[in-house]
Parts: C-alpha cells; structure tokens; sequence
C-alpha cells in the first residue's frame, strides 16, 4: 500500500526533525564542551551561566517573550510562522535534559564543534526551505530593520555577536575560536541545505554545427535549449550559441554528444543553484 504524504504531513515531520537536530547539537556537543553559540540558545546559556535553570527552560522562556515581541511589532502573521519552532525546540530538549542525558558524545571540542555546527546547520536549512522562520533573537533584527531600516544580514550577525560577545567573560579563548568556528560552518551548511536537491548545470555551447547539437539536445537528451546570437571576436563572423540547462544525472551523456557530434565544439561548464519556470518548478508544455 503506498502511503501518500502531504505538503502540510511533510513539514510538520520536517519541523520535528529539524528541533530534534538542534537539541541533540546543544545538549551532546555543544554545551558540554562549553562553546559559544548566538542566538536564543546562546542568551539561555549566558543565563544559565549564572542563574542554575535547565537550559531549555530559559530558552523556552526566551521565545515566549520574542513571541510576545513579534506580535506586536511584527504582527500576527508574522509571530505565527515562529510559534512552532519557537516551542517545540525547547521542549524537544527538555525531554533530552531530563529524560536522556547524552552527556558528552566526545571528548574532542572539535569534533564536537563540528558535528554541532553541521547539525544545526541542517536543521536550520531545512527549516527555512519549509518556509517557517527559526524565530528567537531572529525577531529582534526583523523588528529593528521594520524601524531603522538597517541591512537585515547586518542586524542577524549584529545581535547574534551581542551574544557571544557576552559569554567572553567564562568562556576560554579555544571555546572563543570554536564558537566561531561553529557559526561559520552552521552558516555553511545551511545555505547548502536550502540549496540541495535544487542546483542544475548550465552549458554554454558554441559549435559549427549549432542546429544538429539543438536537436540532439531537444530530441536525444530531452532537454531544453535557448539560441543566442553571437559574433566571433576574431573573425567577426555572425554566429549563434546554445544554452542548455540539465540535471547533473545528464552531464556525462551531454558532453559524450557534443564531443560526438562537433569535436571542434567549444563549451562551458557552470552550476546555477537554482531554477524557476516552466519545465523546471512546474510543468512544461508538450
């Protein structure tokens, strides 16, 4: 029996996931180790630096009242999209604080500065190609960008330096260095996340025999093909191009076809990240 899911089923799965990821990065490999971290998770471990509270609790506390921030500055809507995330993460470690205490997984700070940071780079990437917002101190630079204007990016890497800046007065100079450490390769993995599964290749194909390769593209290859007009820059002849957008699954036959066809060819490889329109995010006409 084939059990179909759908959109809404998938990224509630996703979103539960995606929070079990953060917690298992903060209680086994991050806070153990005692490295610093932005955002809401890393004011609650400011916190708790001084005030003996579960770790979750604070930052659960955190979120309610960036929730509260969000509904009155952002509005509605806005503080909606977060409340899931908002919630759910902290409650996904407390049942991990309480009820499974993973300790340490290693004892090697790097390893894991590594793994948390990919772990939570993960989470987050999948969060955001759901749609929803992570929220904590996120709500702080969206409602300081609705006034000030100020570049959001700036804001984000503002408020979370804030943060970490704070925790400098218990924290040694290695859990410094891997803290920044993490946040670039939390930054790094996310953005290859959101990416993932999207990216295609582009060739820039440019031959003598331009009409026999277009048709070998559409018929052959199954894929679609744009002409551009061109001039030859040493002999200034007029000429024409083809552009050609295909799934990496389709590179090896292509070039194996052009090379066939036109060994003279001359072509370009790039990767273009991500694609829209007809034939791509939605159906192309027959």
């Amino acid at each position: 029996m084939n059990l179909k899911i759908n959109d809404k089923t998938k990224n509630i799965l996703i979103m539960i996931f995606s929070n079990f990821l953060f917690a298992v990065s903060v209680t086994g490999f991050i806070r153990p180790h005692g490295i610093i971290l932005g955002g809401a998770t890393g004011l609650g471990l400011l916190i708790t630096h001084y005030i003996p509270m579960k770790l979750s609790v604070v930052v659960m506390i955190i979120n309610v009242v960036l929730l509260l921030i969000a509904f009155v500055t952002m509005g509605k809507k806005f503080a909606l999209s977060t409340l899931a995330n908002s919630i759910l993460y902290p409650s996904v470690m407390y049942i991990f604080e309480t009820f499974i205490d993973l300790g340490k997984v290693t004892e090697d700070p790097m390893l894991s500065c590594v793994f948390g940071g990919v772990l939570m780079g993960i989470g987050i990437g999948l969060i955001l190609k759901t749609g929803s917002s992570t929220g904590g101190t996120d709500v702080i630079a969206v409602a300081i960008n609705k006034y000030t204007h100020m570049n959001l990016s700036v804001l984000l890497y503002m408020v979370d330096g804030v943060i970490m800046a704070c925790q400098l007065m218990f924290s040694n100079r290695e859990q410094v260095l891997l803290g920044i450490f993490l946040m670039a390769l939390l930054t790094l993995t996310m953005n290859k996340i959101m990416i993932m599964g999207k990216s295609q290749i582009q060739l820039m194909i440019f031959s003598e025999k331009t009409e026999e390769i277009r048709q070998m593209i559409l018929g052959q290859e199954d894929a679609g093909a744009t002409l551009f007009h061109i001039e030859k820059g040493f002999t200034r002849e007029e000429s024409k191009a083809i552009m050609c957008i295909i799934p990496r699954r389709k590179f090896y036959d292509m070039c194996e076809m052009i090379q066939k066809e036109d060994p003279t060819a001359f072509w370009t490889i790039s990767e273009v990240n991500e694609i829209h329109g007809r034939g791509f995010s939605f159906e192309r006409r027959v």
